[in-house]
C-alpha cells in the first residue's frame, strides 16, 4: 500500500514482444487458426495462400488434428520446409530435413544437443565454453547436468567482439580441471547485440576445426540485424564454403526460434535444430533422448512453418505480410539507434553499436560509496542499482551480473521492445535517475 513515485512497472527485463505490445503477424495467425479450428478452412474470411500452407500442414497430423503426437523430430512436411529455408538463406547449401529437428522453442534444442555431449567426472568432465556475457539459458544448463562453464570474454571495447586469442586462452586454461568439447556462440549476440562478421566466424570455424570442438551456434536473432555495413552469416553457409575439410568434419548445431526476429510469438515455443557431422549411433541416441518428450507443442511447429513458408511474391497475403514484417523491423532498427544515442548522452554511461537482436547492454559507472552500500546489503553493484531504478522510477531491467562481465564493470541488460513514445520517455526516466545517482553517490 505504499505510495510509489511512479505509475506503472515498465518491464524492460524480457524479450517478450507481444508483451511490450507488438503486433502478431496476420498470416502467421491466419494459418495457426485455420490449423487449430480446421471449420475455418471453409470461412471466405481467410486467404487461400494461408489456407493451402493449413491444409497442408494438418495432412502431415495423424488424424488431420492438431492434438495428435507427432514424430518425435517433428512433423516431416514442416522439417522439408524448414530445410528449403536454409538452402534459400544460405545461397543453395544443401540441407537434409533427417537433420532438422523441431523443439521447443530453441531452449529445448540446445538443452538436448548439452544433455548428449555431456560426460565424464573430474578432469575428464566436459568443458562447455561460452561467451562472458551470456544468456542465462548457457549457465544454467551447464549447472543442471553438472558439466563445466568455461567462460571466454567478448571484447567490450572493440563492440563486443569475439576474439580467437581469447578463445585460445580459455581453452588452454580450462584444460587443466576439465575436457573442452563444446563451443557455444551466440550470434547475434544475447546480451550484447553484436553481429559477427564473416572472418570472426572463419576464424571461430577454423579453431573449432583445429581443437575438435563441437560448435553450437545459437541464431535465434538471426532476422534482428540493424547497423549499416552489418550482415548475418550462419555459421553452417561459412562452414560449407570453407571447403569439404571443414565441412565434413565440423560438428555443427544451429538453432532458430519463433519467439525472436519480427514474429516475437514466445508463447508458441516453436523452433528448430539443424545438426550436422554428427556420428550415426550418436544421431541414434539423440532421437531416442527426444522421443522421450514425445514431441514438441504442434501449434509452435505450425508456427515455425509459416516463419520458413512465409508468403511469396504473387500470394495474396504477401502485399501485408511483408507489410507488417518490414514495419517491425524497421521500428526495432529506429529504436536501435535511438537507445544507444541517448544512453550515450548520459554521464557515466557507455553504450557499444546495437548492430543486432533487441537488447542494450551498456556500460554504467557506480561510485565507490554505492558499492560499498551494496556490499553492506549483501548485493552485486549493479542489483543495487537496479532494484534502486526500479524503486524509484518502475523501470524493471537486469543487472549484467546475471549474465557475467569482466571483473570491475559494471552493466545492465534492457530491451529495446518498447513502443518508441514509451521508450523515449523510459530513456529519460532512466538518465534523471542514473545523473540523481550519481550526485548521491560520488
Amino acid at each position: 500500500g505504499i505510495k510509489k513515485p511512479f505509475t506503472e512497472v515498465i518491464k524492460a527485463n524480457i524479450g517478450d514482444a507481444h508483451a511490450m505490445g507488438q503486433r502478431p503477424i496476420t498470416f502467421l495467425r491466419q494459418v495457426v487458426a485455420l490449423c487449430t479450428y480446421p471449420n475455418l478452412l471453409d470461412s471466405p474470411s481467410f486467404p487461400e495462400d494461408a489456407k493451402k500452407r493449413a491444409r497442408r500442414i494438418l495432412q502431415g497430423c495423424g488424424g488431420n488434428s492438431l492434438g495428435s503426437y507427432t514424430a518425435s523430430q517433428g512433423i516431416n512436411c514442416i522439417r522439408e520446409d524448414v530445410a528449403s529455408y536454409i538452402e534459400r538463406r544460405d545461397g543453395g547449401v544443401p540441407a537434409d530435413p533427417d537433420n532438422i529437428y523441431l523443439t521447443t522453442g530453441a531452449s529445448d534444442g540446445i538443452s538436448a544437443i548439452l544433455k548428449i555431449l555431456i560426460s565424464g567426472g573430474g578432469k575428464s568432465r566436459t568443458g562447455v565454453m561460452i561467451p562472458i556475457p551470456q544468456y542465462p539459458l548457457y549457465s544454467a544448463a551447464i549447472s543442471e547436468l553438472d558439466a563445466i562453464q568455461v567462460n571466454y570474454y567478448l571484447d567490450e571495447e572493440n563492440c563486443w567482439a569475439l576474439n580467437v586469442n581469447e578463445l585460445r586462452r580459455a581453452l588452454n586454461e580450462a584444460k587443466a580441471y576439465c575436457n573442452p568439447k563444446v563451443l557455444c556462440i551466440i550470434n547475434p549476440g544475447n546480451p550484447t547485440g553484436q553481429v559477427q562478421n564473416r572472418k570472426c566466424i572463419e576464424d571461430v570455424i577454423h579453431f573449432a576445426w583445429e581443437e575438435k570442438l563441437f560448435l553450437l551456434a545459437d541464431e535465434v536473432y538471426q532476422d534482428n540485424v540493424y547497423s549499416e555495413g552489418c550482415q548475418f552469416h550462419s555459421f553452417k553457409k561459412i562452414l560449407y564454403e570453407m571447403g569439404p575439410e571443414y565441412y565434413n568434419n565440423v560438428e555443427l548445431a544451429s538453432f532458430h526460434s519463433t519467439s525472436k526476429g519480427y514474429m516475437g510469438e514466445c508463447g508458441y515455443r516453436g523452433g528448430y535444430m539443424e545438426v550436422i557431422n554428427l556420428h550415426p549411433e550418436i544421431k541414434g541416441q539423440l532421437l531416442k533422448l527426444l522421443s522421450v518428450r514425445l514431441c514438441p507443442p504442434v501449434s509452435g511447429q505450425a508456427a515455425m512453418d509459416i516463419v520458413v513458408n512465409p508468403p511469396v511474391p504473387g500470394e495474396e497475403s504477401y502485399t501485408q505480410f511483408i507489410k507488417e514484417k518490414e514495419s517491425v523491423l524497421n521500428n526495432l532498427a529506429k529504436k536501435a539507434k535511438l537507445t544507444e544515442d541517448m544512453f550515450n548522452k548520459i554521464p557515466g554511461v557507455h553504450c557499444n553499436p546495437l548492430q543486432g537482436a533487441m537488447y542494450a547492454f551498456p556500460r554504467i559507472f557506480i561510485p565507490s560509496k554505492a558499492i560499498e552500500e551494496a556490499e553492506a546489503h549483501k548485493m552485486a553493484p549493479d542489483m543495487f542499482y537496479c532494484m534502486k531504478l526500479l524503486e524509484e522510477t518502475g523501470i524493471c531491467v537486469v543487472p549484467g551480473s546475471g549474465f557475467g562481465q569482466r571483473e570491475g564493470t559494471y552493466h545492465f541488460r534492457m530491451t529495446i521492445l518498447p513502443p518508441v513514445e514509451k521508450l523515449k520517455i523510459l530513456l529519460e526516466k532512466v538518465k534523471d535517475f542514473h545523473i540523481k545517482f550519481l550526485e548521491k553517490y560520488a
